[in-house]
């Protein structure tokens, strides 16, 4: 045998310093401590994953601890359990020989019990003529007991890790869904912009998505994203601010043409009927259904319509809807207003109007009065929520408060 080794008995794993450390700092328990076996042992179950344990371990980590009689862990009362490998099989659900005992090994190299062999390596126990326990030969939960603290911290990290996870999925969602509409809408809309491209580009971010992603991948593919939609809303604002000077342009010369006294009516007079009648067509726009824009960027630019949702929150059209309602008739709006809202824009569209009327209620003079005159302007097709919803969400620094599933 060389030196410095250890022995150990036949069947079992060989004893390492880490091991060896373990034991000795269960042997620091302090005087008095308990604590209840299974808090201990939901707390192990949640940091399962930083212990490097599987499923069936824990399983027959749960199987040991229903021999131990007490609900609390005391060294008072002892701490060794020695079933023997058949009847701890039928409290493990029917595992198999070799399975228990290599998944008990692997209780024991992550900490949470230790072997305590007797001179026979059976696990047995001697006890006093008055039936106590004088000692104990089997597996001793000591490990559980003076890291409970430990175990604890660990399930309170795997349970912090596991929510940011969550958020940083359902932020990669609302953002996917979010581009997803923009370019719908870009699309359908015409507006100028390489837009297959940019959906090219969008199923290029969301392919990085693992088969079983860990936080930092959705953090990574999440900024991407998220510059997507940036870009996407600037482009798309660009554009309206293109069509806007674009729009003044043609009114001005317009109206030095209406302001022209040497016009061509006065030169041929017969046909002044005719031009009326081909005017008035080329004045009367051809009326569009308002497109609808991501909800997530209606709650951008306007965040004050989340406290009037269902229970303080909106998380959906429905909700956005019946906020909209309540915020109708605290402003004053009337029915019929509103009503007449719904059927010219969809009433989609009118809860989105009513939600940038509330951002911006303190420098309107008549709620109602301001819904009948959009609404106008959208039954003659001169109304689009674009560029309300971007300069307020510009106003309000691009983010709000809170935002939709």
């Amino acid at each position: 045998m060389q030196s410095g080794s250890v022995t150990t008995p036949v069947g079992r794993r060989p004893m390492t310093l880490a091991l060896v450390k373990r034991q000795l700092e269960t042997a620091e328990i302090k005087a008095g401590k308990t604590a209840d076996k299974w808090r201990i042992f939901r707390d192990a179950c949640e940091a399962r994953a930083i212990l490097g344990v599987q499923d069936r371990a824990l399983a027959v980590l749960d199987a040991l601890l229903t021999f131990y009689p007490h609900t609390e862990l005391s060294e008072q009362r002892g701490l060794v359990v020695f079933p023997s490998n058949a009847q701890l099989s039928i409290r493990a659900h029917g595992i198999t020989g070799t399975t228990l005992r290599r998944h008990l090994a692997a209780l024991v190299e992550a900490g949470l019990i230790v072997r305590k062999d007797s001179p026979n390596g059976k696990r047995y126990a001697h006890k006093s003529s008055a039936g106590d326990i004088e000692q104990a030969f089997g597996f001793s939960l000591a490990p559980m007991l003076a890291r409970a603290e430990e175990l604890a911290q660990m399930a309170q990290q795997v349970a912090a890790e596991r929510k940011r996870f969550l958020l940083t999925k359902e932020a990669l969602s609302i953002c996917r869904r979010d581009v997803r509409k923009l370019i719908s809408a870009a699309m359908e809309e015409g507006a100028a912009g390489d837009w297959a491209a940019i959906e090219n580009h969008l199923l290029g971010v969301v392919a990085q998505i693992p088969r079983s992603p860990t936080r930092a991948d959705l953090e990574q593919v999440l900024t991407e994203m998220e510059m997507l939609r940036d870009e996407i809303v600037s482009v798309l604002e660009t554009q309206m601010k293109s069509e806007k000077i674009t729009t003044n342009d043609v009114h001005f010369e317009r109206h030095i043409q209406n302001s022209n006294t040497d016009s061509s009516n006065e030169l041929e007079p017969g046909s002044e009927k005719e031009q009326g009648a081909r005017s008035n067509q080329a004045d009367r726009p051809t009326r569009e259904p308002i497109k609808a824009f991501p909800l997530g960027m209606v709650l951008q630019g306007c965040p004050d319509i989340v406290d009037y949702g269902p229970g303080g929150a909106v998380t959906g059209w429905r909700d956005l809807m019946s906020a909209a309602v309540v915020v109708r008739s605290m402003l004053g709006v009337s029915p019929s207003a509103y009503q007449d809202a719904c059927e010219v824009m969809g009433p989609e569209n009118a809860a989105v109007a009513m939600a940038c009327i509330l951002e911006r209620a303190g420098h309107i003079n008549s709620a109602g009065g301001y819904l009948r005159d959009l609404t106008a302007k959208a039954r003659r097709g001169e109304f689009s929520l674009g560029p309300m919803l971007m300069a307020l969400m510009r106003l309000n620094g691009g983010g709000g408060r809170k935002k939709a599933s």
